[in-house]
């Protein structure tokens, strides 16, 4: 017990005292989880909007390929992306495998899936009636969609918020394309795998708690948004 409770009073310590290693490291998980997001749901809300929202041919299998990507290993993800991007893959001449963008397209691989599947479940759940009420009082198919999206607005801030989590707590595959390298590529979780292996248990508590407050404000943030929406 004497050696987690050093650990947990240096990892408090570090963060106190506004350690520039723990700081660079924290900035750059944010730049790359907030980026992986941002394109990550621009790409699956609305596919997901679409497989709930549309009838066509193989929808049902749509749905079943997004939930089973929801489960795609992330070291598979990192491998294949890894393979596209080296220097004899079909994208090696772009020259960005081993900087954190590399990292960004294997996140936006990963959570994309994650925002349409959740999205396409949201938009299901929405009660029919409101599509048809809203093309009942003059709305075209864009007024019909935003007000299904309007009546889905909090599953749907829900579905951003469960990929931000993912790509914000993903090792595997940010490991293998980005390379861990010190102030350019390395994230909070691959900065607490190498911590760990190195046997600095204080620096792992000290990132470690950083990951698990940011984690915490975003879920905070979102109860909030939902205790408005009920009110």
């Amino acid at each position: 017990m004497e050696f987690f409770a050093d650990g947990l009073k240096r990892g408090f310590e570090l963060i106190a005292g506004g350690d520039t290693e723990v700081l660079d490291i924290t900035l750059l998980s944010l730049r790359v989880a907030g980026i992986s997001t941002l394109l990550a749901c621009g790409i699956g809300v609305p596919v997901g909007f679409m497989v709930g929202t549309t009838r066509f041919w193989g929808r049902r299998a749509a749905i079943t390929v997004l939930n089973t990507m929801l489960a795609f290993p992330t070291v598979v993800v990192g491998v294949l992306i890894w393979g596209m991007f080296a220097r004899q893959g079909p994208f090696g001449g772009a020259g960005i495998l081993y900087t954190w963008w590399a990292i960004v397209i294997a996140e936006v691989v990963l959570a994309a899936p994650i925002a349409a599947a959740l999205t396409a479940a949201a938009v299901q759940g929405i009660d029919p009636r409101v599509r048809r009420t809203a093309l009942t009082l003059g709305a075209g198919p864009l007024g019909a969609h935003l007000a299904v999206a309007r009546a889905a607005r909090f599953a749907l801030l829900a579905a951003v918020v469960v990929a931000f989590g993912r790509v914000l707590a993903e090792v595997g595959a940010a490991m293998i394309v980005g390379g861990n390298i010190r102030h350019y590529t390395r994230t909070l979780t691959t900065a607490v795998a190498l911590a760990t292996s190195q046997g600095d248990f204080a620096l792992a508590v000290a990132l470690g708690l950083v990951l698990l407050a940011l984690a915490l404000t975003v879920n905070v943030l979102l109860q909030l948004f939902q205790g408005r929406g009920d009110a």
